[in-house]
């Protein structure tokens, strides 16, 4: 089994691509900070990645819902993700980012502090999430990967907004 490796970047032409592998076949991330921790999603479904902007606050909205943002006619929900992780709102600067990407059926955007790298990582490197871990964390979490002395986090992007609650969300503000 060989280490992880960094790759270049590549086209997410194809967003609604399947992402299941052989265990033989690499896979992309892209990863991203939020305070010291690091995290990845499948570079396949990375639409784009912006700099921060406002967004327009939605009532009753769960916390990390940061609101909607306009994206070229668009109406896309922010999800804050240090929020949906439990760890309080972000405190927002021009530094952060918007993450945005497709769910597979929804369009939605990921607030993070920096996006690091991408990375290639063969599917046998991806480890499971422990047993000890919420149901509602294993939901939203992936694997883990062990990556040059470094821990990265993948992200469940289908978990991100599975809920019932993310879903109804993201549908009814994708399709305002």
């Amino acid at each position: 089994m060989s280490a992880p490796t960094q790759a270049p970047m590549s086209s997410a032409s194809n967003l609604e691509a399947k992402t299941t592998l052989t265990p033989d076949q690499a896979a992309e991330f892209v990863t991203f900070t939020l305070g010291a921790e690091e995290y990845g999603v499948d570079i396949m479904r990375v639409r784009e990645i912006r700099g921060w902007t406002g967004t327009t606050p939605i009532p009753h909205a769960p916390p990390y819902v940061r609101g909607v943002i306009n994206l070229r006619g668009e109406i896309v929900p922010i999800f804050d993700l240090r929020s949906r992780f439990g760890n309080g709102a972000t405190e927002t600067s021009k530094t952060h980012v918007i993450i945005i990407v497709n769910t597979g059926s929804e369009t939605i955007g990921l607030l993070a502090d920096t996006v690091s790298d991408i990375i290639s990582v063969e599917r046998q490197a991806i480890r499971p999430i422990p047993d000890s871990v919420s149901t509602a964390q294993e939901r939203i979490l992936e694997g883990l990967v062990l990556l040059e002395g470094r821990m990265v986090t993948l992200v469940s992007l289908a978990g991100l907004v599975g809920t019932r609650e993310g879903i109804e969300i993201a549908s009814e503000l994708n399709a305002a």
